[in-house]
């Protein structure tokens, strides 16, 4: 008997536990490894996720899903064993990136639209039976002064609910991630400007998610949090964690079981001690933790840098920004825990 979409969701976001997002499209870990000066092939792909998901204890303790890449979600570790195989042995739950991209959106100059739907019901079968039980599906919505539209909010919400019923009805748990820009073009906004359009945006999500019957207990939301643009940084940790809270409680309804948020070009460190304000100093009606890539990753891959010698390293690493966010889903992170692994 398959386990109900609800538990799943709970367990996705319990104890202080997070998803790593190891869900990078082929071209996106090429550029990373380029920063470490390693060529991106299928078996460099595959050691680094590797190292990442045979740190055992770190993956027992503080990671309680992974979202993969299609190549990611089929791939086996040098040694035969399937990664579905591994994740699941440290008790997490595998997941997939089921969207095709952010495109450029037709009439819409400066705004995207994720594709993807056309023969998702399909690929959703595919992708539970190989083990995936649980989905993420992005939509990119730009600030400025006179972005978004309400053509791309509104085209991007019903994608998203679209996704999510399609999801639930292969039962998979969707992550429903609508990402309001922090660091894209022009970057320039301020955390007003990132409140307005966030609420904006996350209001027409579960109106859209409404009507398409989405089961709001079967489901994990993956929002920005609310913070000024990248060229525009002023807000403290605390104003950026009221500010949060407060879009939060004005749109996402209670019968959420929980919020993981993504880091959305923020430091390793801010991202961390964003979170754990939240956490720590807010009664919240949902379980609110992490689901981070380049946050739980950064320090990882530099102290890898791709050669077997630095697997032990690389695994310290990874381990310990995952205890610092794990900490942080628990409201205890101090920043006099942040030493190098």
């Amino acid at each position: 008997m398959s386990e109900r979409l609800e538990d799943i969701a709970v367990r996705m976001v319990a104890g202080g536990r997070g998803l790593l997002a190891a869900d990078e499209s082929t071209a996106t870990i090429g550029k990373r490894f380029d920063t470490i000066g390693l060529e991106s092939t299928e078996t460099s792909r595959r050691d680094y996720r590797e190292m990442l998901f045979r740190t055992d204890d770190a993956m027992r303790q503080y990671i309680s899903g992974v979202i993969l890449y299609e190549e990611t979600l089929h791939q086996k570790a040098a040694d035969g064993t399937p990664f579905v195989d591994i994740i699941r042995a440290a008790d997490s739950i595998p997941g997939i990136k089921v969207d095709l991209g952010a495109k450029p959106m037709a009439a819409y100059p400066g705004e995207t639209i994720t594709e993807g739907l056309d023969g998702l019901a399909d690929r959703l079968a595919k992708y539970y039976e190989a083990g995936a039980r649980f989905a993420k599906w992005r939509g990119v919505i730009a600030i400025s002064s006179t972005l978004p539209t309400w053509g791309s909010v509104k085209a991007n919400a019903h994608a998203l609910a679209r996704y999510a019923a399609l999801c639930q009805q292969a039962n998979i748990v969707p992550i429903v991630e609508p990402e309001c820009l922090m660091d894209g073009k022009p970057g320039d906004h301020n955390i007003d400007r990132c409140a307005e359009v966030t609420e904006w945006t996350l209001r027409t999500v579960f109106e859209e998610l409404a009507d398409a019957r989405v089961s709001l207990e079967g489901m994990i939301l993956k929002p920005n949090m609310v913070i000024d643009g990248k060229n525009a940084r002023k807000a403290s940790v605390a104003e950026v964690a009221e500010r949060t809270v407060e879009v939060l409680k004005r749109t996402v309804p209670s019968a959420v079981p929980g919020i993981a948020f993504l880091s959305g070009g923020q430091s390793t460190e801010e991202a961390t001690a964003h979170l754990s304000a939240i956490n720590s100093g807010y009664d919240l009606p949902w379980a609110v933790t992490f689901s981070y890539g380049r946050a739980l990753q950064d320090t990882a891959l530099k102290a890898w840098g791709g050669k077997v010698e630095n697997v032990a390293a690389g695994q310290r690493a990874f381990a310990h920004r995952a205890e610092m966010n794990s900490l942080a889903a628990k409201g205890s992170w101090k920043k006099d825990l942040e030493q190098a692994a």
